[in-house]
Order: C-alpha cells, then structure tokens, then sequence
C-alpha cells in the first residue's frame, strides 16, 4: 500500500457493485482545505471486507459509512448506524469524517438534528445553516484521560525525534479518550510543532500497543487558540489533517488540567503545515463533561 499524508483519492472507483462514494472535506469551507473523507450514504449489503476495500481505493484518512439506525430509533429517518475506516483497519470514531457525512445529509434532507449509532456510543450532530454555509456540531461520547507510562512517552519521543526538552511543560504527557484514544503531547514552540519527521514503523508499533489513533501535537499560542498536528500511522496515512475525535480528545484533557475553565470555546487551527489548514471549534459548557466539536464541510468535485 502506498503511506500518503491522507489527501489523494483516485477519480473513479472501479470494483462492481461498488456504491457511490461521495467526497466532502471537513473543518474548511473550502474544498483544498480541511480533511478530505469518503461518505456512503447507503453501505447496506456490504461486508467488512467491502468497506476496508472502498475505504483503500479512496485513500483518505478515513471513510465513512452509513447503514440504518438500531431497532427503536426515535427517529429513523434522522437516525443512522455510521462505521469509520481508515485505507488500513476500521476505527472506533472519526469526528471529521461525521461532520463530512452529516453535512452530506443536511443538503440532501435538511439542516437540523442527527443521530449517529457508533462503535463508541451514540454521537448526536446538529446542523445549522449561517450565511449559506451548513456548520456541523457533534456531541461527543463521555470522555475521559489516563496516565502515559513514562517509558511509553519516552518512546513516542524517539519515534518523532523530539528531544524532551521540546516538549511544554504546562501540557504533561497524557491519554485522551473522547471516542478515540490520543496520546497528547505539547511542544514548547510553534518550530517544534512545525517540524514534523518521524519513524513510520516505530510509532505505528507503539500505537498499535497503546490503542491509540493518533498522536495528538499542539502548540498552545494564546489562551483559547492552539495549533495541532496528528500522525496517524496506524491508519495508514502520515498526518491526518484536521481530527474531530483528537479535538474533542484534547478539549477532555485541557479540562482535566486547568489549563481550560469549565465554560470556554476554543479554536484550533490543523493542516497549514501541510497546505490544507482547517479549522475546528471545541465547546466545553458547565455541568456536561461532554465536548462539542464544530465545522463547516464542503464537497470535493
């Protein structure tokens, strides 16, 4: 399999019975922006191997797939079961890639609310149209952070090249969960952050022992805004561009920390430094541990 940066997808899928693979980019208005994903609206009749074969051919981070709701939906034309995979295996929660699908929907059936049956737990997503442009906003499942061994961050460390002494001290290393597991790391400057080579094989190996989906980098540049970079090795890309489920990841352990109050919008930019910068929202509000992750989406010709 080629390792790209998670951008490029063939023209035409070519497999028969293959159905139609919609392509939206996530957190840009702008279809060179953002995250690109597949969307299926409709993955009924089609077995795993299927899907992590449409999944492959299209090449991006991840695609999306949506089949109908569980039984006893209270909504079942607004309801849906959604399955995410990566060019390499499935994953549990892509939040780039349900803002994609749930814009998809929106223009098809109307802006307003959606249910979305995941293996992580059911994720509520409201869309809203602002000056003609729909805005996904996803709920996420409860979230929560552990402790990173030290011997695991020192790992992650000599697979990135990253002298330790790189990393801020006001962000200690640790695991976030808001659907997905991330490890977060910060780097002491936006240089640090910038410079991104690590060893393909050697982080995929810790991953692989750690469940992580990605490695959640950010540079803090003021109170509210930060600039994040997340490799995604194990799902067969190098970088993936702009990550819902690593945002909503990073708002739990911001919380956690204190480095956040309890009540607080932040924005976070992804993608410059790969020449497809995004943009993404987390809102924390009091009394719900849950973390909304909000975006706009646009469709790739």
């Amino acid at each position: 399999m080629t390792i790209t940066d998670g951008t490029a997808a063939p023209a035409t899928l070519t497999a028969p019975g293959t159905p139609e693979v919609l392509r939206y980019t996530a957190f840009s208005a702008d279809p060179a922006g953002g995250n690109p994903a597949g969307v299926v609206l409709d993955a009924a009749g089609l077995d795993d191997a299927d899907l992590l074969r449409i999944a492959a051919e299209v090449g991006y981070s991840e695609t999306a797939f949506l089949t109908a709701p569980p039984e006893g939906a209270a909504e079942p034309d607004r309801s849906f079961t959604l399955r995410f995979f990566s060019p390499l295996a499935e994953v549990s929660f892509c939040g780039h890639a349900t803002v994609a699908t749930a814009v998809a929907l929106a223009e098809r059936r109307g802006p307003g609310e959606f249910v979305f049956v995941t293996q992580a737990g059911t994720v509520p997503v409201s869309v809203a149209e602002h000056d003609g442009v729909l805005r996904a906003t996803l709920t996420s499942v409860e979230p929560h952070t552990e402790d990173a061994a030290p011997e695991d961050v020192a790992e992650a460390l000599a697979s990135l090249d990253w002298p330790a002494a790189d990393l801020d001290p006001a962000f200690p290393p640790r695991i976030a969960y808001a659907g997905a597991r991330h490890l977060v790391l910060g780097a002491a400057t936006r240089e640090r952050l910038a410079a991104l080579d690590y060893d393909f094989d050697r982080l995929t190996a810790l991953m692989r022992k750690l469940g992580l989906t990605t490695v959640q980098l950010v540079w803090r540049e003021s109170e509210s805004v930060f600039h994040v970079r997340d490799p995604f090795p194990v799902g067969g890309v190098v970088e993936d561009p702009a990550t819902g489920a690593a945002a909503a990841a990073l708002g739990a352990y911001l919380r956690e920390r204190g480095l956040v109050g309890d009540d607080a919008t932040l924005t976070l930019h992804q993608g410059a430094d790969l020449g497809r910068p995004g943009l993404l929202e987390v809102t924390l509000r009091p009394g719900d541990s849950r973390v909304r992750v909000s975006g706009t989406a646009a469709r790739i010709a």
